[in-house]
């Protein structure tokens, strides 16, 4: 397939695309570099790979960007909730209204399949914290990026459904592990990367649950579901995980001090979380048969490693974090 992917030159993005190519797609990225092109400079001399610089709130990039298209992975975000509190204009601009003018224009250029990059922030707080979450359970956004994502969710799988162009939406969980565009600004990275640098990791709310899943093993379910026939995918949600991946912020860190034993921790009290859920990932496994190849413990060691390497001169820099 020709696949379109939008935030291509991130965290995910950067990922996905080298999973593209290896699966013999020829790849189109469209991404306004606002962390920069680094990511993807080996990638550039790849017969298969096409680079357009551009913003998906301009019209014109999105109309260069889905012709001759079959499919787009549509990551293009300001992803998180600080992130999107933070900047909450262009997140509304960017995640909503540019989001759907990239779907009605992929849909008239004849584009046939749509994937989009949702999260499982969408499940908020759990009603029964002793209970796993799963597709068809209440929707409880308690920030404005899984207010979006939740709306964006609705509108290609519920109002816009009967189209052409067969849709799925991807609720990822909590990423983690290396990509060439590495973060520090999450969980497992970050406490990793802290610990590792001989800090101690301050963690608030200990017991709060959170599914984590490694950026390879997100990038490799869009690549499932557009490779997937498409009564098994066609206006559909699936969260994507492994239910024994889901973790307390606690667990995560006695996972570190298994491989850093001298790791200083200091846990603070908080007894509210607007977000504690765990999460089921049967369905996803059951009708397509994806399956996790890492698993936090594994990406830790990456991190871990990673860090300790001593190759990156200044891993608290800004430009490994999304603000």
């Amino acid at each position: 397939m020709n696949v379109l992917v939008t935030g291509g030159a991130g965290y995910i993005g950067s990922v996905l695309v080298r999973q593209l190519l290896d699966h013999g797609h020829a790849v189109r990225v469209i991404d306004s570099l606002k962390w920069g092109g680094d990511a993807l400079y080996d990638v550039v001399q790849h017969p298969d790979f096409e680079f357009l610089k551009g913003d998906i709130r301009k019209e014109g990039d999105v109309l260069l960007a889905v012709q001759g298209m079959d499919a787009v992975v549509h990551l293009a975000a300001i992803v998180g909730d600080p992130a999107c509190s933070k900047f909450s204009e262009e997140a509304k601009q960017t995640n909503w209204t540019a989001s759907i003018d990239l779907f009605e224009k992929a849909e008239a250029a004849g584009v046939k399949r749509f994937v989009f990059a949702s999260t499982c922030s969408n499940y908020g707080k759990m009603s029964d914290p002793s209970a796993f979450v799963h597709e068809d359970s209440e929707l409880r956004p308690v920030s404005l990026y899984a207010e979006l994502k939740v709306k964006f969710e609705d509108y290609i799988l519920n109002k816009r459904k009967d189209t052409n162009m067969c849709s799925t939406a991807l609720r990822f969980s909590t990423v983690y592990g290396f990509s060439p565009r590495i973060r520090f600004d999450l969980t497992v990275n970050e406490f990793t990367r802290n610990v590792t640098l001989g800090e101690v990791q301050e963690i608030w709310g200990a017991q709060f649950w959170r599914p984590y899943c490694h950026v390879d093993d997100l990038a490799g379910s869009a690549i499932l579901v557009l490779e997937s026939p498409e009564e098994k995918v066609r206006a559909d949600v699936f969260n994507v995980g492994d239910t024994a991946e889901n973790y307390q912020k606690g667990m995560i860190m006695e996972e570190i001090q298994k491989v850093i034993p001298e790791a200083g921790v200091k846990y603070v009290e908080k007894t509210e979380d607007p977000r504690d859920y765990r999460v089921n990932f049967s369905k996803i496994k059951e009708r397509l048969g994806f399956e996790i190849t890492k698993t936090v413990p594994e990406g830790i060691v990456e991190i871990h490693k990673l860090v300790k390497s001593g190759i990156i001169v200044d891993p608290h820099a800004q430009k490994f974090r999304n603000i």
